[in-house]
């Protein structure tokens, strides 16, 4: 039989094999095919399935050791095979999420998260800065980081401000110099009120089969126990909460009050040698970037504490980009889910009881304090608030430092 009509007839073999072949049981086929057909065996069987000689002769060798203690279903050899690019290159998960987390889009509390940067856009930034990477194995990377493509798609998130991203990116270089400087940041806002009582709480929770919790069928809020109001403030490099929970209004006051007491009870300890802290919050609320209140309670606290404030806002629309929707709120809502707030008491407890595996710790206490609403605050008081703008929207961001005396 001349050389053509051997290849012919591996070529049937192989077609009728190849279904049923892996990686190893291929290597090995072919390895028998050109041992059998003896000398020139092995380039007839490169030519008739394309396979590489380099692989033919490695089965070859597999074929004349001894295989008995092998692993049946292994396919190469222990530690065969290209090395992942995060076994050969540590910082490059590090280096891909700080390009991708300033513009991150998609819902924060999803377990998915998405991005607008392209992956090839992506591979070129890491290449320039010494992580070599394809746009496809950027694609991968992203896949196992828990990001996912997503096509345009309108929604309703409120008026879109053209330098939205912009701002985000300014909030995270401003985050990224406190923390070099070992300065705090703490990113706050209201938790939505909740009514205290026996009444029903979104979610489920394990109990005996048949014998659901029972709870009041309507919603009146109770006139003694009321509302409450839970101010948190969330530290983004100790992965630490703390909630105050006011018993009356969400004000400036109040607000400002709850960022005192984590700082009087927490976050001096942490940061002793602190200058400077820098709160990241929503437009809105009490703590609303045109809130005169808001800024005349922060120089109280600045003066109070000797601390330069730096106060960094979303744009509107934005809040839930804000890292203490999805970093403690989120936590505390899945804590609580089907629990009746039978108490204020109840609240402070299921609050500071909650917990992540990635270490997050939450203290929480109850501000018994009144806080009137409608307070005006005049031109003369305005005028002596130490602040100042910074050069990008200065109604977004801005430092009250301390005044002397």
């Amino acid at each position: 039989m001349d050389r053509e009509k051997h290849i012919q007839t591996i070529k049937k073999k192989y077609h009728h094999l190849v279904p049923l072949l892996n990686e190893r049981t291929r290597r090995l086929w072919a390895a028998t095919e050109a041992e059998s057909l003896g000398r020139g065996g092995l380039g007839i069987v490169c030519t008739a399935i394309g396979i590489d000689h380099k692989t033919i002769q490695a089965g070859m060798r597999e074929i004349h050791k001894d295989v008995s203690s092998a692993t049946p279903d292994r396919i190469r050899r222990e530690g065969a095979g290209r090395k992942k690019l995060t076994d050969t290159d540590s910082g490059l998960v590090d280096a891909l999420d700080a390009l991708v987390e300033p513009t991150t889009r998609g819902d924060p509390e999803s377990p998915l998260r998405w991005t607008c940067e392209s992956t090839t856009n992506l591979a070129e930034a890491l290449t320039r800065q010494r992580h070599p990477v394809s746009r496809r194995s950027v694609g991968n990377l992203l896949h196992e980081q828990k990001y996912s493509l997503q096509s345009n798609r309108k929604t309703q998130e409120g008026s879109d401000h053209p330098d939205r991203d912009a701002q985000f990116r300014f909030i995270s270089e401003s985050t990224k110099q406190m923390h070099t400087k070992n300065q705090p940041v703490i990113s706050v806002d209201t938790k939505k009120k909740e009514l205290i009582g026996n009444y029903k709480n979104n979610g489920q929770e394990w109990r005996k089969k048949g014998k659901p919790r029972e709870v009041n069928t309507h919603d009146f809020v109770d006139p003694e126990l009321g509302k409450v109001a839970s101010y948190g403030v969330y530290d983004l490099l100790r992965n630490e909460g703390w909630v105050n929970i006011g018993i009356t209004h969400d004000t400036a006051s109040f607000a400002v009050e709850s960022i005192r007491r984590w700082w009087t009870r927490m976050g001096r300890y942490r940061y002793p040698k602190t200058a400077e802290l820098m709160i990241t919050a929503d437009c809105g609320g009490s703590n609303a970037n045109r809130s005169r209140l808001w800024k005349v309670e922060l120089q109280t606290f600045a003066d109070e504490t000797k601390m330069t404030i730096h106060v960094r806002h979303f744009p509107p629309g934005t809040s839930k980009w804000n890292k203490i929707e999805h970093r403690l709120f989120s936590f505390i809502s899945r804590n609580w889910r089907g629990k009746p707030l039978l108490s204020r008491a109840a609240v402070v407890n299921l609050i500071a009881n909650t917990k992540t595996k990635t270490g997050l710790t939450v203290k929480a206490v109850l501000d018994e304090n009144h806080y009137e609403t409608g307070v005006k605050v005049s031109e003369k008081e305005m005028e002596s608030v130490n602040l100042k703008r910074e050069s990008f929207h200065g109604e977004w961001n801005y430092r009250i430092e301390p005044r002397d005396g």
